[in-house]
Parts: structure tokens; C-alpha cells; sequence
């Protein structure tokens, strides 16, 4: 199984072997540093007998350029030694700078550092979306979640639509949107949904597939090309299933037929195009909002349009005395902001 700084940094991964990198060139630093004092220290010892404690002194302020004064006074192979170790410390002092330098480039050019970031954030996600596929209909999916100020995490294993995500912004974890591993790293166990756009429909049962069996309340939206394929991902695990062609059918009539209707929704569903909007509102048990009956949310202009009871059985233009309940989801329209904090009290 791949780490999640592997599936950030993109597909292609590098193996590493346990101990390379900066901590195996800090190794062998302190090795070496570890040898010139030793190698000095005996040299001092063996040429001019000195003790210990003197030897040493005198390594360490020639080895760190420090030249502060002769422990004794030297004697031409003394000076010699003295001047070898000297120019090892010189060695060593630039060495390390360069080594440092080198580092710290390849650590900004090889996307490390922003792997890192990208690998911290995506470890304190929640309750965020799961894109899997950003083609043409992803990159539309993300544009309008983003615009609805959801928070979301790309998986695409195709290198021109991971570069297309990033430049958009936008986390991405880069792999096979069917594997496991991937779809962890994503955070799909901590996400609030999954939406599987990607163009094979078979990969879309297997995500969705893979997905519900890693977090079973995830609400699982899924694209399909034809119908019999949506029957698939629903037998998946789909809550919706969309096919963008029977939609693209659906809309084209619907536009023929009721132009006005077609662009006024689309327009309270843009969020920022007209002065309200549309939204679905679900209240909690213990939330404010349960036991408040429909004419209390009109004096605070919001309307309820309908009040959802399940999946589907819709109680449309509910009457005033209508109370709301908790598990209730209400299909509400009214000002943006008021919107926002009427769904973050239920």
C-alpha cells in the first residue's frame, strides 16, 4: 500500500529506501565530523604527544576555523598536521553548506514540501467531498461545489486532469480512484459525499462499491452513460445516479417547452445570481429549528417549499401550522445569508 504522500505527489512515485534522504545525509555528516575530530585528536597525540585534553582543544579550534592560539607551541610537523586539519575544517564547512543548499532545492523542486502540505491538510479534513474524475463533467462538478463553498478533495490518475485540478485550486490526490488506499487517502471515511464522474462506468461501480463499504453513511452520487448502467450503480450503492445524456434530453425539452421556469431555477440554484436562493435544510434532533412551524420561518423571509419525509415523498406548499420535525428535510428558499445560518443552526 502506497503512503499518502506518495498518492499527493502524483503518479509518479518514487521508492525510497528507509534511511535516504536528508536523515541519511545527516548520518553520514556526523560521521564525518565525528572522524576529523578523532583523526586530529590522535594526530596531535601520536606527532607531539600531547595530551588527551589538549589534543582535542586544539582539533576542535582549527577544525571550526576558530584560530583562537596554540595550545603549545608547534613545531614544523605539527604545523603541517595543523594545517592538514585546518583545511579539512574548511572541507567540511563549505561541504555542509552545500549540502544544506542542494536539500533545500531539491526539497522545493521535486513538490516535497508541498506533498507535505497538501498531505497535513488532507489529514484534517472532514465532512468535505470526494471528486473521483475531473474531465469535463468533474472540473463543471467541482466549479459548482466550490462555488457553494464546499470543501473537496480531486482523485484522477490521469496526469493532464490532475494539472488541470491543481491549477484550479483544489486538493488532489492522485491514483486509481478503485483502490482502497487511494480512496483513504482521500479522506473518504471522514467525507460527507462521493461524486464518481469519471468516463467508464465500470470504474464508477467500483468506486462507488468500494466507497460505500468504507464509510456506509456516505451519500454517494454517480454518473452514468447509459441506462442500464444506472441501475448498476444504484444496485453499487448510489444514492443518485445521473446520466448526463438523459439529463441533457430532459433539459432540452424543458427548455422548449418552459424556457422561463428552467432559467428562473437555475438561477436560484447558482447561488449569487438572483437575491435568494434554493436549498434543502435538514434538521437535527435537539436542533432550534424542530418543533417551529412554517409561519415563524416566513418572518424571518424564508419559505418552505415543501417538507421531505424519507427519500422521496414530498409534502409540497405546506400549510402555516405545519411544525417541522426533527429528521424532517425542508426544501426552503429565502436570502443567502439568512440561508447559511438557518443551516448551520439545524
Amino acid at each position: 500500500m502506497r503512503s499518502m504522500a506518495e498518492h499527493v505527489t502524483g503518479g509518479r512515485t518514487r521508492s525510497i529506501a528507509p534511511g535516504a534522504g536528508p536523515w541519511r545525509l545527516l548520518r553520514i555528516w556526523l560521521l564525518v565530523v565525528a572522524a576529523a575530530f578523532v583523526v586530529g585528536t590522535a594526530g596531535y597525540m601520536l606527532i607531539g604527544g600531547w595530551s588527551v585534553s589538549d589534543a582535542l582543544y586544539m582539533t576542535a579550534i582549527t577544525l571550526t576555523t576558530v584560530g583562537f592560539r596554540e595550545v603549545r607551541e608547534l613545531d614544523e610537523p605539527l604545523r603541517i598536521w595543523t594545517s592538514l586539519v585546518a583545511i579539512a575544517g574548511v572541507g567540511i564547512i563549505f561541504g555542509t553548506v552545500g549540502i544544506i543548499t542542494e536539500e533545500l532545492v531539491r526539497d522545493a523542486t521535486s513538490g516535497r514540501r508541498e506533498a507535505k502540505r497538501m498531505e497535513e491538510e488532507l489529514a484534517g479534513m472532514s465532512d468535505h467531498f470526494v471528486l473521483c474524475g475531473y474531465g469535463r463533467v468533474g472540473s463543471t462538478v467541482a466549479r459548482e461545489l466550490t462555488h457553494d463553498g464546499q470543501r473537496m478533495v480531486v482523485v484522477d490518475g490521469n496526469e493532464p486532469s490532475i494539472e488541470h485540478a491543481r491549477r484550479d485550486g483544489l486538493l488532489v490526490v492522485a491514483g486509481d480512484a478503485t483502490d482502497d488506499a487511494t480512496l483513504l487517502a482521500a479522506g473518504v471515511d471522514r467525507a460527507r459525499g462521493l461524486v464518481a464522474t469519471m468516463d467508464s462506468d465500470a470504474n464508477n461501480v467500483y468506486v462507488i462499491l468500494s466507497a460505500r463499504a468504507l464509510n456506509p453513511g456516505l451519500f454517494i452520487v454517480g454518473r452514468a452513460s447509459t441506462v442500464e448502467a444506472e441501475a448498476k450503480l444504484a444496485r453499487a450503492g448510489a444514492d443518485r445516479v445521473v446520466s448526463p445524456y438523459t439529463m441533457a434530453g430532459r433539459r432540452l425539452a424543458e427548455l422548449a417547452s418552459r424556457p422561463r421556469v428552467v432559467d428562473f431555477l437555475d438561477q436560484a440554484l447558482s447561488h449569487g445570481q438572483l437575491a435568494f436562493s434554493l436549498e434543502e435544510l435538514s434538521i437535527a434532533p435537539g436542533s432550534p429549528l424542530a418543533d417551529r412551524d412554517v409561519a415563524s420561518l416566513r418572518h424571518d423571509g424564508i419559505f418552505v417549499l415543501a417538507v421531505v419525509h424519507g427519500e422521496a415523498d414530498y409534502e409540497a406548499n405546506p400549510p402555516d401550522g405545519r411544525v417541522l420535525r426533527a429528521g424532517e428535510v425542508a426544501i426552503i428558499s429565502g436570502p443567502h445569508a439568512e440561508l447559511r445560518r438557518l443551516a448551520g443552526r439545524a
